[in-house]
């Protein structure tokens, strides 16, 4: 697989592209790659485009590109991540991992356990490392379309917004250690319906939360008879709705 690199702008066929800093210091310095080597680009819409390094050096790299490719890596579900927001490793590493496992959207949401409290400040800064986690992430696994991550907001104020904008045939889960329920035991929606998941943090939902949740629509499932870390659960989740209904 050739290195692949996200470029934000327009490319065209023809076209020499320079590459953006970040991507000069992984292609020169990590990858090591040599002018003529083979690259891909992708632009976070649809498709990607290969070419071959016209140019590198410390402080300039320029591609020159060849042609395009009409690859489409993505899932057919359409899985929003609701996961209330966590330190620091833990979140990276969530959002690096759903990406790979083909989640649509990413919503942080903050939650009365959250052991994390941003400011507004923080949190515009969180969100900007966010996204170059999932710009890496597409990077590595393949994908060509870049998955949405929204601001941190409250759970609250989140689940207000999904009472106003599903739709009878999307399904709604949260992940419960007292649910009954199992994802198999749950008919397949249809292709047009999205799915959403909502995660709690290290110490769990609050049981007005849970409440508030369920009065949204939200089915509670449980996977197994264990009790999952808040980064285990999300992953382990959307790998069993991908095995049900989805690529795998």
């Amino acid at each position: 697989m050739h290195a692949r690199f996200y470029h934000p702008a327009e490319i065209t066929i023809g076209q020499l592209i320079e590459l953006s800093v970040e991507n000069i210091h992984h292609a020169a310095r990590v990858l090591r790659l040599k002018k003529g080597d083979a690259v891909t680009l992708f632009s976070g819409h649809s498709g990607e485009f290969s070419g071959y390094i016209e140019n590198i050096s410390k402080s300039s790299t320029t591609v020159l590109i060849e042609a395009y490719h009409d690859i489409d890596c993505e899932s057919p579900l359409d899985i929003t991540l609701a996961q209330a927001i966590c330190v620091n490793e833990k979140m990276d590493w969530i959002i690096q991992k759903a990406v790979e496992l083909g989640v649509t959207c990413i919503q942080p949401v903050s939650t009365v356990r959250s052991i994390v409290h941003l400011s507004d400040e923080r949190s515009s800064k969180r969100l900007q490392h966010w996204q170059k986690i999932i710009i890496s992430a597409c990077e590595q696994c393949g994908r060509n379309h870049l998955p949405q991550i929204s601001p941190l907001i409250s759970l609250p104020e989140w689940l207000s917004q999904k009472k106003t904008t599903q739709s009878s045939h999307d399904l709604n889960f949260m992940l419960s250690t007292t649910a009954t329920e199992s994802l198999r035991n749950i008919a397949q929606p249809p292709a047009s319906a999205h799915l959403a998941l909502v995660i709690g943090p290290e110490g769990g939902f609050t049981q007005e939360e849970e409440m508030a949740i369920l009065h949204t629509g939200f089915i509670p499932v449980r996977l197994g008879k264990r009790i999952l870390r808040t980064e285990s659960a999300a992953l382990a989740t959307i790998s069993a709705l991908q095995t049900l209904w989805g690529d795998y």
